[in-house]
């Protein structure tokens, strides 16, 4: 999920910082609360732990020499199973620093116009899911794996979030994720992805459906 944090201050002129109240200094003890609350979050034995980051910071200010009246962070929070965006957000309003600032903890939505014009404004919410190993699903996509390649795949899971948070997480519709490339490289500088893997996944997503007809048709 994309979270907002945002503080507010009073603006002055930098030559008597006294007379405001800076929102940018008013942000950093969170800043600092949040780096700490990353280490502490909800861990599973299967998915792993989630994870917290601040990816923006921006700020308002007459110019650069008057004190800053306001400060807003981005957070970057993955969810582990067991974990709400409920649940998220409070963790945070409840830190210290932040009832200290009186800073207001929100979460992002979309809402950008498609091409039609059309705005349909979305939680910028992502949940977590997760379906057991021996799901019809995945044993179908072991079935064509084993019966394409002669060798087993590797059951487990994606640190990253993909359009399964919609398809599985928000709606139920059990999905699960085939693709080249390497976790490790994803959004990384050196991220390649080989011919033979596309050729590969390419097999796979033509026969997934195929059997999954076959094997669930009756």
């Amino acid at each position: 999920m994309e979270i907002k944090v945002t503080t507010n201050g009073l603006s002055c002129h930098g030559s008597a910082p006294e007379r405001g109240d800076n929102a940018i200094f008013k942000m950093a003890p969170i800043l600092n609360e949040l780096r700490a609350l990353h280490e502490n979050l909800l861990d599973n034995e299967f998915l792993g732990k989630g994870s917290l980051t601040v990816s923006e910071i921006f700020f308002t200010s007459p110019s650069r020499c008057a004190v800053a009246d306001s400060c807003t962070i981005s957070i970057d929070r993955r969810l582990t199973d067991g974990e709400t965006f409920q649940y998220a957000l409070e963790q945070i309003r409840r830190l210290p620093s932040v009832k200290a600032a009186n800073a207001k903890v929100e979460m992002y939505t979309y809402e950008r116009s498609a091409y039609t014009g059309l705005v349909y404004p979305t939680e910028s919410y992502f949940p977590t899911w997760v379906i057991p190993e021996d799901h019809d699903i995945c044993k179908n996509a072991v079935q064509c794996y084993e019966g394409l390649f002669d060798r087993k795949p590797l059951v487990d899971k994606w640190t990253f979030s993909t359009n399964g948070v919609s398809i599985m997480g928000r709606y139920g519709i059990p999905c699960i994720g085939f693709g080249p490339g390497h976790e490790d490289e994803a959004h990384a500088p050196n991220e390649k992805t080989f011919k033979e893997e596309l050729i590969q996944c390419a097999a796979m997503y033509a026969v997934i459906p195929f059997m999954y007809v076959e094997n669930f048709k009756k």
